[in-house]
């Protein structure tokens, strides 16, 4: 289904005909004949409290798809087609590159995912398996250009103080502007951003001629399908090609401040076997920025002391 783009408009609900943000209603969707998907989802296989079994009997219950996207991982998306649930899945991996930026990726069959990540993500994998493994964004992405997948800049603009996005690491010179030109989409409505990282992501998506996908990206099981992925396809693999051809479009809406506080709850637990390897790696992917900002503060005191 084709979806007419006009230029973007900047109002704090939507930013172009193809972004919308408000609460999605799945039964209007199915009803029109739509695929629905919330396309970034965690599971206890990552750092989550919800089960896959429980992911996806909540899928089913509100008719909408699922692509699991665990951290580093793709044990539950294995588990999730085991169980053949009878909702639309998406093999999908959320990687977190040693640079900073985390990359989802969406395989069109689960053999490819499987193989992708035992070649490319498995033996790089660090002590704290969630968090950054030993390849960068442009390994990342050479690596999967082999495959055939949606490669998609998650949440460009996150999280916090921290460098988790692409477009907070170009504009930080962390990366080079042109690396977002390597990605096929970018994740426009991330439920755990808020609005004005979102819209920024609409604009970068738009600028860069880039597809779309959104997702809640949830960790409690009351997340799952605030945000939503939509398109008029027979297939799976009919729904990536929308992304990709930009024919799909977004609906959702980010988290309030109570549920990011529960969410940030859970993830700390599931993180708390790992407390050292992690503030390892935050030492190490934060170190240049750090360093930058000394050598700044530095020649601002040089030129305070030569006047």
């Amino acid at each position: 289904m084709a979806v007419p783009t006009r230029p973007a408009r900047q109002t704090n609900t939507i930013i172009t005909d193809r972004v919308r943000f408000e609460r999605p209603v799945p039964g209007d969707l199915y009803s029109a004949g739509m695929i629905a998907i919330d396309m970034h989802f965690h599971t206890t296989h990552s750092d989550s409290l919800v089960t896959v079994r429980d992911a996806l009997g909540q899928a089913r219950s509100l008719g909408i798809g699922l692509s699991i996207t665990d951290h580093n991982q793709i044990s539950g998306v294995m588990e999730a087609e085991e169980i053949n649930p009878g909702v639309p899945l998406i093999p999908g991996i959320e990687v977190s590159a040693a640079d900073g930026p985390h990359i989802l990726l969406y395989f069109y069959s689960c053999p490819d995912l499987e193989e992708f990540y035992t070649l490319h993500i498995e033996p790089y994998k660090r002590e704290s398996p969630y968090q950054a493994i030993k390849l960068t964004t442009p390994e990342i992405l050479d690596r999967s250009s082999g495959f055939r997948c949606i490669r998609a800049a998650a949440h460009p603009y996150g999280y916090l103080l921290l460098n988790r996005g692409v477009g907070r690491c170009m504009d930080q010179a962390v990366l080079p502007d042109g690396i977002i030109r390597e990605f096929d989409a970018a994740e426009v409505i991330c439920g755990s951003m808020n609005r004005s990282g979102n819209l920024k992501a609409a604009q970068l998506a738009e600028c860069h001629q880039l597809g779309m996908v959104g997702g809640s990206d949830g960790h409690l099981l009351f997340d799952l399908g605030s945000v939503l992925t939509v398109a008029r396809a027979g297939s799976i693999g009919e729904f990536l090609d929308s992304i990709s051809e930009r024919n799909n479009f977004l609906i959702g809406r980010e988290k309030n401040a109570l549920e990011k506080g529960l969410t940030g709850t859970a993830v700390m637990t599931r993180f708390l076997p790992y407390t050292l390897p992690s503030l390892a790696i935050h030492y190490e992917q934060n170190l240049p920025r750090i360093k930058r900002i000394w050598d700044r503060a530095g020649i601002a005191w040089n030129k305070r002391r030569r006047f």
